[in-house]
């Protein structure tokens, strides 16, 4: 891994274009709670952020859905604290038995979506009665991994530039971002 330059990461941050503020973030998060509400509230689900990204949207989504659930964390990645992805790593599965069972992904960001199809497809291989996908933002882009791979509740659409921000990272920095950022020149 390369060494981080401290440096870049805070100029990145002061130069970043803030897309949605952390109200209008806070507001597209009620908005979920509210449509996951009515769609899960009599499942049952087991709930899973996606870690690292999952994170932020997780813990405030989860203190506003007002039905019984079990939540734990998966982690798998392509990233790496990096720009670009690789190959999906597992490094935590989960650990709730979720066979016959809603299950609701939590994520960031669904952009190309390599990592959130292969969790899916792994759910519903493992016994999951279905799988449903909550994403704080949905890339607006022709690059998806599948047709098919569409979340079924989104928070914010975002524009195709490198974002940061609630969960979402610039080198591993800034998921503590508030609000949401895109990259200058990026």
């Amino acid at each position: 891994m390369s060494k981080i330059d401290f440096d870049e990461i805070k100029s990145v941050y002061m130069q970043a274009d803030l897309l949605y503020s952390d109200a209008e973030v806070e507001q597209a998060i009620n908005n979920m709670a509210v449509e996951i509400s009515a769609d899960m509230a009599e499942k049952n689900p087991v709930v899973f952020p996606v870690m690292n990204g999952g994170l932020v949207i997780g813990g405030k989504l989860l203190t506003k859905l007002n039905f019984p659930l079990e939540a734990g964390y998966m982690h798998a990645t392509r990233y790496r604290n990096t720009t670009s992805g690789h190959e999906l790593e597992w490094k935590v599965r989960p650990q709730i038995d979720f066979k016959g069972r809603a299950v609701l992904l939590v994520d960031d960001i669904l952009d190309e979506g390599h990592t959130l199809a292969e969790i899916v497809d792994y759910c519903k291989a493992e016994g999951a009665s279905e799988v449903r996908i909550a994403v704080l933002t949905n890339k607006n882009h022709d690059r998806k991994a599948r047709p098919d791979l569409v979340a079924d509740f989104v928070g914010l659409e975002i524009e195709d530039r490198y974002i940061f921000g609630y969960g979402m990272d610039y080198k591993g920095y800034w998921r503590n971002a508030p609000g949401i950022f895109a990259v200058k020149g990026m």
